[in-house]
């Protein structure tokens, strides 16, 4: 077989038919760039849903839930007689939502290998006054340092330092939307009321977005001896350790040798906290890969129809080729280099074209609402994705060639030139 034969005529099959060619081209590109942008957009929402929800999750997180005793009372109501009463809705206890040893517990857990860090919190229910109006919403008193290099609490400064808090006592920062409701500015003064009735006073020295407005109207930290102070607690008091590890995907192996170490301490990972959005992500996987299969596979057709229409406009060229001396496996090899060509020049055409729309996607604003806090779409440029695009449609363009190809060198060049 003479590769470089086949090929030139390959190549001036391709010249004399430049319209099936185009088209050919055309359809593997259209496949190739919408798989490009598809895959890239898809990724491109999961991963920020994904820094989203993990900005502010611990991989761990440790902390004494809310629960209500199920028992109820029963008494007898006289000893000689054999009547019983049952009392119902039974009212909880006040039990506080403090972390009993919370501070030498995180000691403890930061000496795990696999740990990177633990932050204690005091984390509790909280009314900012606006003159009459109460905003409800969360404080949360942290390790400043620790929250900034667990949590990267700095970057998300809008306004003022996230160190300013260490400057001084009764200092306080708010989320964006809770200082706008709050009516309130860097340098002013906001009361804070516990649901227990207890008031402070505090400073606001510094405001913080997370782009998530659920959260920045509602959030806002202080120093751990401040939140105690408010909700005048001593200083051992802690309800929250937030646990972050180098390797997130050992939450649920750490959470399990904790939860056997700690009794009747609940512990809750990473994968428990962001269920849903999970969940939500491997249906946008599942998506993203039927609609990029399909996209591929509407190509191949579209190369299998057009080089069939070639083989059946070129029959009396391929009873010329027989008849002169060319094998079957000559002529398979000769239409399979058209199908190879088309595929590569379409295929790389299409990661042009795909990366230039995934681009254009990138700096098109983004309607978010006001839920979000995004400017722009958010697309990944991962560069397998661009290897993966170019080795399905190289694939695809290949099985959709093969079969014309073989029905070009099955042709009898008797019958054709007979007919």
């Amino acid at each position: 077989m003479n590769w470089k034969l086949s090929f030139g005529i390959a190549i001036t099959h391709i010249a004399t038919k430049k319209k099936q060619s185009i088209v050919a081209m055309l359809g593997v590109l259209f496949g190739i760039s919408m798989f490009i942008v598809m895959i890239s957009f898809m990724t491109g929402v999961n991963r920020f849903l994904e820094d989203m929800a993990m900005d502010n999750t611990p991989h761990i997180h440790i902390y004494n839930p809310l629960t209500i005793n199920e028992d109820k009372i029963i008494g007898q109501t006289d000893s000689s007689k054999n009547a019983w009463y049952v009392v119902h809705h039974q009212r909880p206890k006040n039990e506080l939502a403090k972390i009993k040893n919370g501070l030498l517990m995180a000691s403890l857990i930061e000496k795990i290998p696999e740990v990177k860090g633990v932050v204690p919190q005091v984390s509790s229910q909280v009314f900012f006054n606006n003159g009459p109006i109460q905003i409800p919403a969360t404080i949360s008193g942290i390790d400043v340092r620790k929250q900034d290099e667990l949590f990267d609490l700095g970057s998300k400064m809008e306004e003022g330092r996230l160190d300013d808090l260490l400057k001084g006592s009764d200092d306080v920062i708010l989320g964006r939307g809770l200082a706008e409701k709050s009516g309130v500015r860097v340098g002013d003064k906001v009361s804070v009321t516990t649901p227990e009735g207890y008031n402070l006073l505090l400073k606001v020295v510094g405001i913080f977005s997370y782009g998530i407005v659920t959260l920045d109207d509602t959030k806002s930290y202080a120093t751990l001896a401040t939140v105690q102070k408010v909700l005048q607690r001593d200083p051992s008091y802690v309800t929250d350790l937030n646990v972050k590890l180098y390797d997130m995907q050992q939450a649920s192996a750490i959470k399990a040798r904790l939860k056997a170490q700690l009794p009747g301490i609940y512990l809750e990972d990473w994968k428990e906290a962001n269920a849903a959005i999970l969940a939500g992500e491997k249906i946008r996987n599942i998506m993203t890969g039927v609609v990029s299969f399909t996209l591929l596979l509407v190509a191949g057709f579209g190369i299998y129809n057009i080089m069939n229409m070639n083989i059946v406009n070129k029959m009396k060229d391929i009873a010329i080729l027989k008849a002169t001396g060319f094998q079957g496996k000559d002529i398979t090899a000769i239409f399979l280099l058209e199908s190879i060509i088309i595929g590569l020049a379409g295929g790389l055409l299409g990661l042009l074209f795909g990366f230039a729309f995934s681009y254009m996607l990138s700096v098109t604003p983004f309607p978010a609402g006001t839920f979000f806090r995004i400017n722009t779409f958010p697309v990944n440029f991962i560069p397998v994705h661009y290897v993966l695009g170019v080795v399905f449609g190289f694939a695809t363009t290949l099985f959709a060639g093969y079969f014309p190809a073989l029905k070009a060198s099955r042709v009898d060049p008797v019958q054709i030139i007979r007919g």
